[in-house]
């Protein structure tokens, strides 16, 4: 059992080539499953020709990306880098996009810089021809806050639209009881609530989901070492909400692959891709080890033990890096 997790990788340059000769992909490569469903590609979300690569001729009717967004300390002139480099990633995704479909884009607001990069992101996307369709807040608790602010509880999330895609009311309801009465309406001459008006016990996902328990470590879908992983129950939310059993979704910042693992979960073919072989590896990993043990994460473990278990250089590694004794 190791006793502690990962650190975080994508911050941690030497774990990541300590953990390459592991990684089946290298740039530019694609996996394939061996059931012809989903796609892992060691790609750049970026370079036109890499999504084509993937995607050949076909087109996906969801898309839903979480992009590096921890802006926090960058310049002016970085953060408009930033935005130019999202410009040419959402072109990419509209390419490869039905007529009619669907975008979901995770985002942040650093409170401590003028909320950057939500506001320049949304006057940058109302210059596209995605249209806006919803703003989505998550709650997203990572402690117990400060003395100085409001505790920051909230993860965004924005919902747009290319065409005119069908949106499946029925598959977006919540587990959440309906017990507050309110909203009064006459219907016929008859004073009604809310409970009264609807056939449902339960209540329908708004814009804010309080009802999604954000990830940490003693989950089963916990990936140790991917910061930020997105919560499989928002994800088949916004799959159920979007899509249909048998339609391709696509992700290309897939990180941790909660995206694929949802995917399979609720019957879609899913092409995902990340630039760094380390992530697609753990990918890859994700869907073998839920197609094998049934598991959606490494809860008390990681993706990498066994290797770990045998490599003296990565224990040695981390036992510097922790100051702890690896089993």
């Amino acid at each position: 059992m190791i006793k502690q997790p990962l650190p975080r990788i994508d911050q941690d340059e030497t774990l990541q080539k300590l953990l390459l000769p592991f990684c089946r992909l290298k740039k530019g490569e694609i996996w394939e499953d061996a059931l012809g469903i989903h796609k892992v590609g060691c790609l750049d979300a970026v370079n036109n020709k890499d999504i084509n690569k993937l995607f050949e001729r076909k087109k996906a009717v969801l898309a839903i990306h979480d992009p590096p967004y921890n802006f926090v300390a960058f310049k002016e002139r970085e953060l408009k880098e930033f935005i130019n480099w999202c410009k040419t990633w959402v072109k990419n995704s509209y390419n490869i996009l039905k007529p009619n479909s669907s975008l979901y884009i995770w985002l942040g607001a650093d409170q401590k810089f003028h909320f950057q990069p939500l506001p320049q992101f949304i006057q940058m996307m109302s210059e596209t021809e995605f249209n806006s369709r919803s703003f989505i807040t998550m709650r997203n608790q990572r402690g117990y806050g400060t003395q100085k602010n409001w505790m920051s509880v909230r993860q965004e999330l924005l919902y747009y639209i290319k065409g005119n895609p069908k949106f499946y009311v029925e598959a977006e309801y919540t587990d959440i009881p309906k017990v507050l009465k309110g909203y009064y309406k006459t219907v016929k001459g008859e004073k009604t609530d809310n409970p009264g008006r609807s056939k449902s016990k339960f209540i329908r996902a708004g814009n804010v989901w309080v009802d999604v328990q954000q990830i940490f470590y003693r989950m089963e879908e916990n990936v140790n070492g991917c910061y930020a992983q997105k919560p499989i129950k928002s994800i088949i939310r916004i799959i159920e909400a979007s899509s249909k059993q048998g339609e391709l979704i696509t992700d290309i910042f897939s990180h941790s692959g909660a995206t694929l693992i949802s995917a399979e979960l609720k019957n879609r073919k899913c092409y995902t891709i990340d630039i760094d072989p380390v992530f697609c590896e753990i990918t890859i990993r994700r869907l073998e080890r839920l197609r094998k043990q049934g598991k959606t994460g490494w809860q008390n473990s990681n993706p990498f033990a066994d290797e770990i278990k045998k490599s003296r250089k990565i224990k040695s590694y981390l036992k510097q890096y922790y100051n702890l004794i690896y089993d």
